[in-house]
């Protein structure tokens, strides 16, 4: 297999990530693999390969700030070429930044399978750019970094987390890509105590003064903020005051150098506590092996190297309690956790009270509980991913067409099994993700656009219903809620949407409806009751309406259709039935009856007799089936009376009909 690990950091620099890329670097090879380096150079600006031309250096910056971080551009445009002729079978990225963005640009132009290892909880060390150290800039930070690592886990077929600590954090970020849990490895055997050089021993704990029945600590790692060394430093101080036989020992260096030398001189604790700088790598096993116990209270750790390290050396641990050394430490049998001075410096108490059967037990236990760290168990286990990745890629869908229609843009996907798939999503979200052709999708970032693409079709589906008919705000929100399988989140964001670019208004929607309502001769209470039902805001409507009153000159125009358009009835009805309409309209009580008050009925009641007639012979045709004589007579009468004729007209009519019994 040809791997490319692609780091920012990796030796000589000194620190956890380089030491776990070039202990899985030297164990891959180990098995047979061909594999290449992709790291920076803070030495020169420009990008060189090393003599067997398996490491590219690219060109960077060292940010003293950060305590020698090598920052480098991601756009390495020029090596993408290099990175091809590599044939490479999978991309392995081991930091986010950097050179790990310039490794998701070769494995995406060149369609390689793309995995990560996520060494770095970001969110502990947001510090380092908040200068002013404002609580509202670290809050923005850290939830930037949460985003980032979202989108940088679900841009790689698989995740590694070094531990369950940090696949929870991950998975509290909502990556969905999914994660494996891989220790790095360490080679163990480097740390052995059956290696120790007793005169390298002696000689160590002689140039610090360590004495007979004396214990040495000792801390490898950054010196900084995230560390907690001045709570290690603090519980030193209170062993000392208690005459705790012990020494500290702080290997390695970091921003917060100067400020635990100064911790140290005031606490007096010149002679107890000492600070050596960084030191070679390969000088450290044998630090561990000159001391007694290590030490460190650090919450940030991803995995915990150090730790491993020490266990391995046959050292004891002394830590806060943290999810990632659940396995570690265990207490009394590999270590105790310490929460403050007091708690630590009690501790030590117990530990220097130990008798040497008792150590012994403590060093067996430790070295038993590295063992499972080994870099060889850890090669095969990240082996065991690639392959998985690589199977995994040969399924997934690459774009093999793009079309856009109505600013929505059509994926068309095939698999290398000729699988096909459409997918529609937002020009937003095209171009943010930077698609184009023949590049392949990961499973996790499909399924986020399968779970988008619902909201894309539903408001393609709003701005056609809205091309039709304008539609109030909470109109396309009932229409989303009982047509779609959208949620409320989905559809709160289709509605903001919709509005901002100003498919949907109120205001507007408001304004016309009153308009074409008035020029449709309705009154103001049926305007009012309309756009309340369509969802417009009592607040709005009144607004918009004003102090505006009922149109006088509307009412009369339509309650005069009314009257035109009437025949055969009373007057009385016709009134009736002239004001019900001019309710129904919108127009209130008051103006209906000032308008009907304005009305001419005078040809109404000219034909009120006639129009009595035509009613009373429908009547009778409508109930001579079924009744006779006087029977029939009352039937017709309370007819007439209920269409709103007068009661002696009616009689009068009656007299003048024919009857069969009169004929008779």
């Amino acid at each position: 297999m040809r791997i490319g690990l692609f780091t920012d950091t990796y030796p000589p620099q000194i620190n956890g990530v380089a030491n776990s890329t070039y202990i899985l670097r030297n164990e891959l090879v180990k098995a047979g693999h061909e594999v290449f380096v992709i790291t920076t150079n803070a030495e020169k600006s420009e990008s060189v390969w090393n003599e067997e031309h398996d490491v590219l250096y690219l060109g960077g910056i060292e940010l003293k700030f950060l305590y020698g971080y090598i920052m480098t551009t991601p756009f390495h445009l020029n090596h993408i070429n290099d990175i091809r002729e590599l044939d490479l079978d999978v991309i392995h990225i081991q930091t986010e930044f950097g050179v790990g963005i310039f490794g998701h640009i070769c494995a995406r132009q060149l369609s390689i399978p793309l995995v990560a290892t996520y060494h770095t909880t970001w969110e502990e060390y947001t510090h380092y750019v908040n200068f002013a150290h404002l609580k509202s800039f670290d809050h923005v930070a850290k939830k930037a970094v949460k985003e980032l690592s979202r989108i940088h886990g679900d841009s790689v077929i698989r995740l590694i987390a070094p531990s369950k600590k940090t696949k929870e954090l991950l998975e509290r970020y909502n990556v969905k890509t999914k994660i494996e849990i891989i220790p790095t490895g360490l080679e163990l055997d480097h740390f052995s105590p059956d290696h120790t050089d007793l005169r390298k021993r002696e000689e160590l704990r002689k140039n610090f003064d360590v004495q007979e029945g004396e214990k040495l600590l000792v801390y490898v790692g950054r010196l900084a903020q995230e560390k907690s060394l001045d709570l290690v430093v603090a519980g030193v101080k209170k062993a000392a005051d208690e005459g705790i036989p012990v020494k500290l020992l702080i290997v390695g260096g970091g921003p917060d150098m100067h400020v635990l030398e100064k911790e140290v001189k005031e606490a007096h604790l010149e002679n107890k506590v000492f600070l050596t700088g960084p030191k070679p790598g390969e000088d450290v096993p044998d630090i561990y092996r000159s001391c007694d116990a290590f030490v460190s209270a650090s919450l940030s750790e991803t995995q915990g190297m150090t730790f491993i390290e020490a266990l391995a050396s046959g050292l004891p641990l002394f830590a806060r309690k943290d999810e990632v050394l659940e396995e570690l430490l265990i207490p009394e049998q590999t270590g105790w956790f310490f929460e403050t001075p007091e708690d630590f410096a009690e501790k030590l108490k117990e530990f220097t009270k130990m008798g040497d059967a008792r150590m012994q037990e403590l060093k067996a236990a430790c070295i038993a509980h590295a063992k499972p760290y080994s870099s060889r168990h850890f090669a095969q286990e990240v082996l065991r991913v690639y392959q998985d990745a690589m199977t995994e890629y040969d399924g997934l869908y690459s774009i093999e067409d793009i079309s856009v229609k109505d600013n929505t843009v059509r994926l068309f996907l095939v698999t290398k099994s000729h699988k096909e798939l459409r997918l529609s999503m937002t020009m937003d979200d095209y171009y943010t993700l930077g698609l184009r052709r023949n590049e392949t999708l990961t499973n996790a970032l499909l399924d986020k656009l399968k779970e988008k693409e619902e909201g894309v079709i539903a408001y393609q589906k709003c701005l056609k219903r809205i091309s039709v008919k304008d539609r109030t705000r909470k109109e396309i929100y009932d229409w989303l809620t009982q047509n779609t399988k959208c949620d409320i989140e989905k559809i709160n964001s289709i509605i903001e949407k919709l509005e901002l670019k100003g498919y949907i208004n109120d205001s507007r929607y408001c304004d016309e409806y009153i308009a074409r309502m008035t020029g449709s001769l309705f009154g103001k209470e049926k305007i009012i009751r309309e756009l309340r039902r369509k969802g417009i805001s009592n607040e709005l409507i009144m607004e918009k309406l004003g102090n505006r009153s009922d149109r006088d000159e509307d009412a009369l125009e339509y309650a005069q259709k009314v009257l035109e358009s009437s025949k055969d009835e009373s007057l009385l009805h016709l009134k009736g039935k002239i004001k019900t309409k001019l309710l129904q309209r919108g127009f209130s009580s008051d103006t209906s009856d000032e308008v009907i008050g304005k009305l001419d009925f005078s040809g109404q009641d000219s034909r009120e007799l006639e129009n009595l007639k035509i009613v009373a012979h429908k009547a009778k045709r409508r109930y001579e089936r079924k009744y006779a004589e006087s029977e029939l007579r009352n039937h017709i009468y309370r007819y007439c009376a209920a269409k709103g004729f007068k009661g002696e007209d009616i009689y009068a009519v009656l007299d003048e009909m024919e009857w069969e019994d009169e004929e008779d």
